[in-house]
């Protein structure tokens, strides 16, 4: 008997922006498995009395995200060849996931049922907070991404996943490269939530927010002149 994973997003905030289609299957499930349990859609979960299992203390084990990840698809995999299995991640499972890469990737090896349900992004609130278009141009990358962020794309900018100052200051210190200390970037934290904050700050002050927390995204507008100048 094949068994079957399923993959679903639990949204950006609060449990009104997850799928009504995410709750069925929450409702339905076998067994759930959180990446963590560090989301604000987890409440909900624990107010209706949902039975999940989580993954928060692999990131105590593992030496690095790369085996973090690796270790996360192994144990979904093992469990799956068990019985069925509904994984939950922050956000969407399209966007930013590598373990939902690494498990489409292993699903096509080894010919596993593999189900990946559409959920909304944080990109949705971003794009409403900003009042932006994406289909007029931006590039996404991560915080810990030394790579991307040391070569920036010449247009405008998201930066995820800074979930510490500690981050934020290391981060700081490569756009600096780029950009003048007191370039105007968009600090965005908890959109969608009750607490949303949408400040305009100058770089040099991006590690001096003190709510810096997972739930923490950075903007920064694209401004010709100081590529120019970088």
């Amino acid at each position: 008997m094949a068994y079957q994973l399923t993959v679903a997003g639990l949204g950006p905030a609060g449990a009104e922006l997850m799928t009504r289609g995410t709750w069925a299957h929450i409702e339905a499930a076998e067994q759930i498995l959180l990446r963590t349990r560090i989301h604000p859609t987890v409440e909900a979960l624990d107010a209706a009395g949902i039975s999940y299992e989580t993954y928060d203390d692999f990131y105590e084990r593992a030496d690095d995200f790369d085996e973090l990840y690796e270790a996360i698809t192994d144990d979904l995999f093992a469990r799956a060849a068990k019985g069925n299995v509904l994984y939950l991640v922050p956000g969407s499972p399209f966007v930013a996931e590598r373990t939902v890469q690494l498990l489409r990737e292993r699903a096509m090896e080894e010919d596993v049922p593999l189900e990946i349900l559409p959920a909304m992004s944080f990109l949705e609130p971003l794009f409403a907070a900003l009042g932006i278009d994406p289909a007029d141009g931006l590039s996404i990358i991560d915080a810990m991404d030394e790579d991307a962020v040391a070569d920036p794309p010449a247009q405008d900018l998201i930066i995820t996943q800074i979930y510490s100052r500690e981050l934020a200051s290391d981060l700081k210190i490569l756009l600096m490269e780029h950009f003048p200390d007191t370039q105007v970037v968009i600090y965005l934290h908890h959109l969608g939530l009750s607490d949303e904050r949408v400040a305009r700050i100058p770089l040099f002050e991006l590690d001096w927010q003190e709510d810096i927390d997972h739930l923490t995204t950075l903007f920064i507008p694209y401004t010709p002149v100081f590529w120019e100048n970088g």
